[in-house]
């Protein structure tokens, strides 16, 4: 998109976790794969971060544009990072996936990169973990960017059948002979008997790979760890009683998704009481990328007042 202006740079976590990685109380976090947006002039003067969290099924490649996009608009200039939470993507795989955990894993993330302080965006899930590292832990967080998710009990109405897409998917049968063109037409195929959308069936199917040492297929997210977690740890939002967070904070609605409710403004406002609801009119759950020009442009002149 801006050839020649970046230098993106992918690091990647520890593969595969089996096993429980909590003892007790104690989290243990992982180490995140993510992409970071940067130019390549040192000299070149940069604002504090932005760190962007994907929802459920997504990956930091689906932030590729919008990353880039940020990168070059921001007055002055900030470092992207595009994270891979866990279970998705190339980061770990963990059989325990709560909002808690995932935080944890953004503390680490922070230690590891020497960031002291950042902006924050996170879409569905990963909004609700960004909401939870702001209210967790404030001094770590400059603004945060809330896209169409809130912290009241639930989802939106696509969420009741989530079960079902992560059940669809492990039942997918593909041949090792297939190519990656082939077999993602083999997935759509089997997936459409039970998903009628195929916007969605594609979006899904973004997750599928092909081993390089046997040349089996298999999905990146850890769908078991997925479906045995999701309604206690992504469906419901953890009791944030007591807790705020003061700073800017914008939360970005579709006009036809109802993962933001009218309802759930008390609720926003009385954990984020610095914050503003704007809603894109047209765009449903995937605001970014159904309307991402006038997504990007809500964020970046949110991102840049932090400098007037």
């Amino acid at each position: 998109m801006f050839p020649n202006l970046f230098k993106t740079v992918t690091f990647t976590g520890r593969h595969v976790i089996r096993r429980s990685l909590s003892s007790g109380h104690q989290i243990i976090p992982l180490e995140l794969s993510y992409n970071v947006y940067d130019t390549i002039q040192s000299s070149t003067v940069h604002g504090s971060p932005v760190l962007i969290l994907h929802g459920l099924f997504g990956s930091k490649f689906n932030w590729n544009s919008l990353s880039k996009a940020f990168h070059q608009k921001t007055k002055p200039t900030r470092a992207i990072y595009s994270i891979d939470a866990r279970n998705h993507g190339e980061s770990p795989h963990s059989d325990i996936h709560s909002y808690d955990h995932m935080v944890a894993d953004l503390v680490e993330l922070y230690s590891k990169l020497n960031i002291k302080k950042a902006s924050i965006i996170g879409h569905s899930m990963g909004g609700r973990a960004m909401m939870l590292l702001a209210l967790k832990y404030p001094q770590l967080v400059d603004r945060a960017v809330i896209v169409d998710i809130s912290p009241t009990t639930g989802l939106g109405t696509i969420n009741t059948d989530i079960p079902l897409f992560l059940q669809s998917m492990k039942l997918i049968r593909i041949s090792a002979d297939q190519t990656i063109h082939q077999a993602r037409k083999t997935a759509d195929e089997q997936l459409a008997k039970i998903i009628d959308s195929k916007p969605l069936r594609d979006f899904l199917i973004t997750n599928l790979v092909k081993t390089e040492a046997d040349g089996t297929f298999r999905w990146r997210i850890n769908l078991d760890a997925l479906e045995r977690n999701f309604t206690t740890g992504v469906a419901r939002f953890p009791d944030c009683s007591g807790m705020q967070y003061t700073g800017p904070t914008l939360f970005i609605a579709g006009g036809r998704s109802d993962y933001i409710k009218e309802s759930d403004t008390p609720v926003i406002k009385q954990l984020f009481p610095n914050s503003e609801i704007k809603v894109v009119e047209g765009a449903g759950h995937w605001v970014h990328s159904e309307k991402s020009a006038e997504f990007a442009k809500l964020v970046v002149d949110f991102l840049n007042a932090d400098s007037l």
